[in-house]
């Protein structure tokens, strides 16, 4: 029996000995010859610090800095290692509630307890300062430094756009940015993001026992410095964009200004505006919800997503479609026939001229029916079909019924709407309308609707005597001043320039001639040629103007658009636009008293009668 529980008493010291020495071999197998776990317990001691690259700088046309960054902080935590924390002192340096702190670090914990994660974003440096010598008090906790973006002058907030913090959808979209990153949402901000974000770099630092950094790990060999970003320089007059915005104050609507012979948009403006330093720093989230609830709606930009009923401004896109059809000549005229659509008091215009100048309506009603009733077909029908695709073809060509690709988000375009065969096949039926249906398309009318950058655009055409580059925002971009090619690209419309001389023709009339409906627009010493339309509305109708300058040798394309103004296009747009072009080619505006008057009052105002009418009146 004693023999049988010594050999069992050996079994046992047997197997305690081997799992000893399998132990043994074990530990030295990870302490001697696997790095892994040493590597472990180092990176314990160790914090990754992303370095945020400075975002590109934007700057305008002369030079003139319009964005920059300043400095901010972040106050980073890991959750796991958040001990023996006062948490009353904590919220008192960093002046928030119990409930505020709660909050951040659920949602610290809920992203990784072992991960660093914002717990407080842009933190002031002012606010830093008082706070950093009291971080070895909190475990935990660290600072990572960013940059924030400022607006130098609180303008063209539409067109800069703003910057955000990733949302799930960026995240998935693009794995370079992290939870708490920052990105472009709208504008120059969004279009050249990659541009202007930079490269992130990191260095990884060794930590004490407070958590505070002691040094950089292995002397700094594992870290990447960060690659600033890419300076955009843009196309836009700073001080024109100011002069436009302070014309469109208390009003609603929008201004174009092109450079005709490169595409560079000069000013855009949307109004109601806002200042873009509302969209940056903690308030930022506070602010979007205020903007985004004004009914106004001051964060859509109408030049860009507006989809008007051009009016009569259509009228110089139909007299060169019908000239160059040869379905009227220069000099056809047309009796001012209010029997086929309502007009003004005017003589009937003689020639395509002077039909501009007076923007007869019934003459336009002709010139239209000739285009879309060409006599191709025996049934009018088939016939109307035909010069509807034929027209809409031309329209195409000036740009309208499309997205003009400027260098902006492309969510944030519109196209109008240029109708095709299809669009009124399905609303009346095959074969169940012909011109007699669609005539309003005449005058800018019916189911015509355009973008103002587009009329702009128009303008532009018209002053090139026949094409357009497409319009864009930046000229170059870093420090190897990279252009975009298809901004150097010339598109065609096809029509012969001389057609476009009268046109001009027509536009210098109406802004210098009697009988033109936009005397208002005209300034001393500038050859300014231009187009009014009167858009009609549910409410008061909508002003536009669309215009040039110098005849000869433009250097400013422009575009007004002012909702429900009453008196039509000659009475709000065009003054408007008189002065835009007397502040860009003269450097300054002489007429006080006009502008005074238009920077004050609101289309829900009438004018002040001018005195020519005040001593009709009196007569």
């Amino acid at each position: 029996m004693s023999n049988q529980f010594s050999d069992r008493s050996r079994v046992v010291k047997i197997i305690f000995l081997v799992v000893g020495v399998l132990f043994i071999v074990r530990l030295a197998i990870l302490q001697l010859f696997n790095p892994e776990y040493k590597e472990k317990a180092i990176m314990q001691s160790l914090r990754n610090v992303t370095q945020y690259p400075a975002r590109g700088f934007i700057y305008d046309r002369h030079g003139e800095l319009l964005v920059h960054n300043e400095a901010v902080y972040d106050l980073m935590v890991i959750p796991r290692m958040v001990k023996d924390l006062d948490t009353g002192y904590f919220c008192h340096c960093l002046n928030i509630s119990r409930e505020e702190f709660d909050e951040h670090m659920e949602k610290a914990r809920k992203y990784s307890p072992y991960s660093a994660s914002i717990f407080m974003k842009q933190i002031s440096k002012e606010e830093y300062a008082k706070f950093e010598n009291k971080m070895y008090r909190f475990k935990g906790f660290y600072i990572s430094q960013r940059t924030l973006r400022i607006y130098d002058r609180p303008i063209a907030a539409q067109v800069l756009g703003y910057v955000g913090e990733v949302d799930q959808g960026d995240l998935d979209r693009d794995h370079y940015y992290k939870r708490g990153d920052y990105i472009g949402k709208s504008g120059l901000e969004k279009s050249y993001e990659e541009v202007l974000r930079g490269t992130k770099g990191q260095k990884i630092m060794h930590v004490d026992v407070h958590n505070r950094e002691i040094g950089p790990y292995r002397n700094g060999e594992l870290d990447t410095m960060p690659i600033e970003g890419c300076n955009l320089y843009t196309t836009l007059d700073a001080n024109l964009q100011a002069y436009a915005e302070e014309l469109m104050a208390n009003k609603r609507g929008c201004v174009v200004a092109l450079e005709p012979s490169t595409g560079e948009v000069l000013a855009m403006v949307s109004a109601p505006t806002y200042d873009p330093n509302l969209l940056v720093g903690r308030i930022r989230g506070k602010n979007y919800l205020m903007l985004n609830g004004d009914l106004a709606k001051p964060m859509l930009n109408r030049a860009l997503m507006g989809q008007y009923p051009p009016g009569s401004i259509f009228k110089v896109a139909q007299s060169m479609v019908a000239l160059d059809l040869g379905v009227i000549s220069p000099e056809t005229g047309f009796a001012c026939d209010k029997s086929l659509v309502g007009c003004h008091n005017h003589p009937s215009a003689r020639s395509v001229r002077e039909a501009i100048k007076m923007s007869c309506n019934p003459y336009f009603y002709q010139v239209y029916r000739r285009v879309i009733q060409q006599g191709k077909y025996k049934n009018i029908y088939k016939d109307s079909q035909y010069g509807l695709t034929v027209w809409r073809n031309y329209m195409l060509r000036f740009g309208f019924g499309q997205k003009l690709d400027i260098d902006l988000p492309k969510s944030g375009l519109s196209t109008g709407n240029i109708p095709d065969t299809a669009y009124y096949n399905r609303w009346y039926g095959r074969e169940r309308w012909a011109f007699s249906t669609i005539y309003s398309n005449s005058i800018g009318q019916g189911e015509v609707t355009v973008v103002p950058i587009q009329m702009a655009n128009l303008a532009a055409i018209v002053a090139n005597r026949g094409y357009y580059i497409t319009p864009h925002v930046v000229r170059f971009y870093g420090p190897d001043s990279i252009r975009n090619d298809k901004y150097l690209e010339r598109h065609e419309t096809g029509i012969k320039k001389e057609y476009f001389d009268i046109a001009a023709d027509g536009m210098f009339d109406v802004v210098h001639v009697p009988g033109g409906t936009a005397r208002r627009a005209r300034v001393d010493g500038l050859d300014i040629c231009g187009k009014t339309g009167t858009a009609e509305n549910y409410g008061n109708d909508h002003s536009v103007f669309i215009c040039f300058a110098p005849k000869n040798d433009p250097k400013i394309a422009l575009a007004v658009y002012v909702e429900n103004a009453q008196g039509g296009g000659g009475t709000w747009a065009a003054p408007i636009a008189g002065l835009i072009i007397e502040k860009y080619l003269n450097g300054e505006v002489k007429r006080k008293d006009v502008e005074k008057m238009y920077k004050e009052i609101n289309p829900c105002q009438k004018l002040p009668l001018t005195r020519r009418v005040k001593k009709q009146r009196k007569r």
